[in-house]
């Protein structure tokens, strides 16, 4: 699971984020200054870091623009409510996304998955494919394929169907499916899942005996592989 580093002077919002990030199954490290924040990165290697703006020793600013020299690790810049931010500057230094303060930890937890998700984009072609017996979803060229043929899927199909196959056997809630397919901008009903599900199943139907897209009564849904 990713590693998460939260830099923030106010060590309740640290500990706060902590919790919401650590109950999602990352790792998290924590740093209450530029200079520490700094130090940490080298030390820690986090996959991405949730940085304040407002920090002593160096700015979240300054802390950004120094770890671009090195490093593309995905940013998520903290900014307090009517703060002034500036996002052409933070484009400008390398942020990828920001939140604004006081944050619920439902949006703060989607745009990890979001950003982390858009930072995967740069992975090798084979780490954005699975296959099983008669189906290959192919993240890269957004392709699926059954039984060899390519059959047209709409792209948010197409994320569902990888995540859910990237992931066998493990259930899903709708709301999570929500969050970590359709990311922290969508705010529609989570029956938008369910039809989406129906869509695939309606493509994948007897297409293996060896796995299935499953709906789990009460809970959601699955990728089944039978051993």
């Amino acid at each position: 699971m990713a590693k998460i580093l939260i830099v923030d002077d106010d060590k309740n919002i640290c500990e706060l984020l902590r919790l919401y990030i650590e109950k999602e199954g990352f790792t998290s490290s924590l740093a209450h200054d530029g200079r520490q924040a700094l130090n940490l990165f080298n030390t820690f290697e986090p996959d991405l870091v949730l940085l304040d703006i407002m920090l002593p020793e160096l700015d979240g600013w300054q802390v950004c623009r120094e770890i671009r020299k090195k490093s593309d690790c995905p940013i998520i810049m903290l900014t307090a409510k009517g703060e002034v931010f500036d996002k052409v500057l933070g484009l400008e230094l390398g942020a990828d996304d920001y939140v604004v303060k006081p944050f619920e930890s439902k949006e703060v937890v989607a745009r990890i998955n979001a950003v982390l998700r858009r930072a995967g984009k740069s992975e090798t072609a084979s780490g954005k494919e699975v296959k099983f017996e008669n189906l290959s979803i192919n993240l890269t060229n957004y392709e699926l394929k059954v039984k060899g043929a390519a059959v047209d899927t709409p792209p948010k199909e197409l994320e569902l169907i990888f995540h859910l196959a990237s992931n066998p056997n493990r259930v899903f809630t709708r709301d999570q499916l929500l969050d970590e397919v359709w990311g922290f901008d969508y705010y529609g009903d989570s029956r938008t899942v369910d039809v989406h599900v129906k869509r695939l199943r309606e493509k994948l139907e007897g297409v293996s005996e060896k796995w299935a897209l499953k709906t789990v009564w009460g809970v959601g849904y699955k990728f089944e592989v039978k051993e």
